[in-house]
């Protein structure tokens, strides 16, 4: 069996304390939490009855082992793996149409160094400014495959994300072209389906059209989270926030080029080809949900508001 490639540093050391700490983790007792999580899968008939250990490991770090909090994440993801199939359908990294994107169009790698207070640092840029719709949703849906993947990969936990997003290239004609109901469904997995916790957004290489775009999505943010919005004039304000060695070359940092950190990430969808194929069986079944099913209006409803889903 081919060995899988690490793409992503462990935290070790004093560091790996301090995460523990920041992540509520207590070593004697996860074991315990992780059993609880797996018995409570087991007791709701609308989701699957087991998932591997590293990706319910990180969602309960996700949710700072809150059970609780946990449960709902868990269900939230399962249903809009459901709800979503625009997103969690079709992910063989191999075939052609997302192997265009991620060599020409879009490169969205996780970075593999860790900050000095523990994150972990994606940048997100367009190659090419020209998308159509489809592959604007293709794109998002390759960013939920890396989060995905990490569910696995993050062995040890991080204490945090923090998301650069390069928006050189982002024209109008790009920006025409993103639906409202795509960024919603989007957003909501993101803030509500993943165990992510989102610590910082940094927009470099911004203009006023820029600008006005994020205004269009903070709607669809949480407050905490539109908090975390940096928008930087100069490159090297990015630095004040992110050690300036553990970026690419072409932001002044010494990890590689873009192109060969998204080369790797390429590579290691495709290791998961079979993962993602398997996946597609591992979703919410409303029809056997105890009490109300989840309406898909009532949660995309473009409100600005989410709804909940209850938990037993």
């Amino acid at each position: 069996m081919k060995l899988k490639q690490e793409l992503l540093d462990q935290p070790a050391g004093e560091m790996w304390k301090s995460i523990r700490v920041e992540l509520k983790e207590d070593v004697s007792t996860r074991d315990r939490d992780l059993a609880a999580i797996r018995e409570w899968l087991k007791k709701q008939p609308h989701l699957p009855d087991d998932w591997e250990t590293g990706p319910i490991m990180t969602f309960l770090r996700g949710s700072s082992f809150s059970l609780e909090k946990c449960k709902r994440k868990l269900d939230m993801y399962f249903t809009m793996r459901a709800a979503c199939p625009e997103f969690f359908s079709k992910r063989d990294a191999t075939r052609p149409e997302l192997v265009e994107i991620m060599t020409n169009k879009v490169q969205g790698p996780t970075l593999p160094g860790i900050t000095p207070n523990g994150r972990r640092v994606t940048i997100c840029r367009g190659v090419h400014p020209d998308l159509n719709s489809q592959q604007i949703t293709d794109t998002l849906k390759l960013a939920l495959m890396i989060g995905d993947v990490r569910l696995t990969e993050e062995r040890e936990g991080v204490a945090g994300d923090i998301y650069v997003l390069d928006a050189a290239v982002l024209g109008p004609s790009m920006l025409a072209k993103l639906s409202a109901a795509t960024i919603k469904k989007f957003m909501i997995c993101v803030q509500e389906a993943y165990p992510i916790k989102l610590k910082e957004v940094h927009i470099i290489n911004t203009s006023p059209l820029v600008e006005r775009f994020v205004n269009f999505v903070k709607p669809f943010l949480k407050e905490k989270i539109r908090k975390r919005i940096y928008i930087h004039r100069e490159l090297k304000d990015l630095y004040k926030y992110i050690p300036q060695e553990m970026l690419p070359a072409e932001y002044g940092g010494q990890c590689g080029t873009m192109s060969q950190i998204q080369e790797q990430w390429k590579l290691k969808l495709q290791e998961y080809r079979e993962w993602f194929k398997r996946q597609d069986s591992v979703i919410a079944n409303e029809s056997l949900r105890p009490g109300r099913p989840t309406n898909y209006d009532e949660l995309f409803g473009i409100d600005g508001s989410f709804r909940q889903l209850s938990i037993d």
